[in-house]
């Protein structure tokens, strides 16, 4: 039978007349027999996500405050729920258990988990499937690193009985059964998590977008919809700032091969974008998939005379970088120069002391630091099979009036990476896809 796993986010379940929504679009597909839902999101501009009033309780509680007040707004969320739903379960224990728990000095984890947790036993009610706690499945080591292989085959074997089932995203489990977390949007990790477990056909990520755009809307008018991409292509974009999918979810669906696809609870007709590993050659694909950037970085440049003969010399630079605690973004080379892209955040408390370090370890004649630098990716699987796709971004850059100051092509072709100024971050992007998409 084909199965298919879908995750709702926080918007998707932000209250009854959400719910009802999710199980009509539910019950549509009989393979659809596995749902990861997030914790109640925002009903209206201003509202509160639940998320972020059990992270205000976590705190009010280690600062000694009364949590009675934030915790009711949370109780009340979960009862309307219920009530508007004529849900059958009773809520009031498990609230009663959770507020406890905070009050005690539970850990943030364990607060912030207890969104979905609660999300998850309403919707397990009111599609009547069963509920599986994320903790017996989802497994992190003492240290709290996730561990793909054992979830996998605890969670295969939890779920090989085929019954439907509500798994509660964000959320697993330590050896000494201590709640732990994914970051913030880990729900979508979960979903990925559960489709390798049950060898899904489909992951169905279900938000309140329809897919993914090829380029910011709040710097592109309007930007095109993205039909298809690659994992790959993804992986890219997401890196570089599109954040509709959370970046760590593509690993587990895409190691197993299981197609992604986006999809919009508001809009359930529209066929969002399809994430695969491969994508067939299509005529009409274009010739980028997608533009995506980041601002704020600097470059750290070294130069010294025969560097390219001198065996170690990127080592050292690296050596430095590595143990100043920074990772870098890209390093791109000539005969005699280095330059090492860093975040200024992460740069600027340690820059004077890997200067020195660097001069040190390398003898390097020179050594510049560049600040205001943006970081802008085109993206693309069929930029490899068009000639001529650099000439006309570096042209139409060149139109703009745009100075370059960072080139870096991966050796996939997959992906052309610029450096200019924060100031022409946003023109860049604009005169990219006016190249290309027009």
């Amino acid at each position: 039978m084909k199965k298919i796993v879908t995750k709702f986010g926080g918007s998707s379940l932000a209250n009854a007349a959400q719910f009802a929504k999710v199980k009509e679009i539910i019950l549509l597909d009989p393979a659809r027999r596995y749902v990861v839902p997030s914790a109640p999101g925002k009903r209206f501009d201003g509202d509160d996500k639940v998320t972020d009033l059990l992270y205000r309780c976590h705190r009010q509680a280690m600062e000694g405050e009364s949590i009675a007040e934030t915790f009711g707004k949370i109780r009340a969320r979960y009862q309307e729920i219920v009530d508007e739903l004529k849900l059958t379960v009773d809520i009031t224990p498990e609230l009663d258990e959770v507020e406890a728990q905070i009050a005690a000095g539970a850990t943030a984890d364990y607060c912030a988990s207890r969104g979905e947790y609660l999300n998850g036993i309403l919707l397990a009610n009111y599609l009547g499937w069963r509920f599986l706690d994320a903790a017996k499945g989802i497994c992190f080591d003492e240290e709290g690193r996730f561990d793909a292989d054992k979830t996998n085959t605890i969670m295969s074997a939890l779920l090989c009985d085929d019954m439907p089932a509500v798994v509660p995203g964000f959320y697993g489990a330590k050896p000494n059964r201590e709640i732990h977390t994914f970051s913030r949007g880990g729900s979508d990790i979960t979903g990925a998590i559960v489709a390798r477990a049950v060898k899904a056909d489909m992951y169905e990520n279900w938000t309140d977008v329809s897919g993914f755009l090829m380029a910011d809307p709040r710097v592109v008018e309007a930007p095109r919809e993205i039909a298809s991409i690659t994992y790959s292509e993804l992986r890219e974009l997401s890196y570089m700032g599109a954040s509709v999918l959370h970046a760590d979810a593509m690993f587990p669906v895409q190691r197993a091969g299981i197609p992604t696809n986006i999809r919009n609870t508001n809009n359930p007709n529209h066929p969002g974008t399809m994430i695969a590993v491969h994508q067939p050659h299509d005529e009409s694909h274009p010739t980028i998939t997608g533009i995506a950037g980041r601002k704020g970085f600097s470059t750290i440049n070294v130069e010294k005379a025969m560097m390219n003969s001198e065996l170690g010399f990127g080592r050292k630079v690296l050596q430095v970088i590595e143990e100043e605690g920074l990772s870098f973004e890209h390093m791109p080379t000539g005969i005699d120069t280095l330059c090492v892209v860093v975040e200024s955040k992460e740069l600027q408390p340690k820059r004077d002391e890997i200067v020195r370090r660097i001069v040190e370890l390398t003898g390097a004649d020179t050594i510049s630091i560049h600040e205001n630098l943006s970081v802008i990716a085109t993206v693309g699987r069929g930029m490899v099979n068009n000639c001529g796709t650099a000439a006309r971004l570096f042209s139409a850059m060149s139109r703009a009036g745009i100075n370059v100051r960072m080139i870096d092509q991966g050796s996939s072709e997959l992906s052309i990476i610029v450096g200019v100024d924060d100031d022409d971050f946003e023109t860049t992007i604009r005169a990219i896809y006016r190249e290309f998409v027009g």
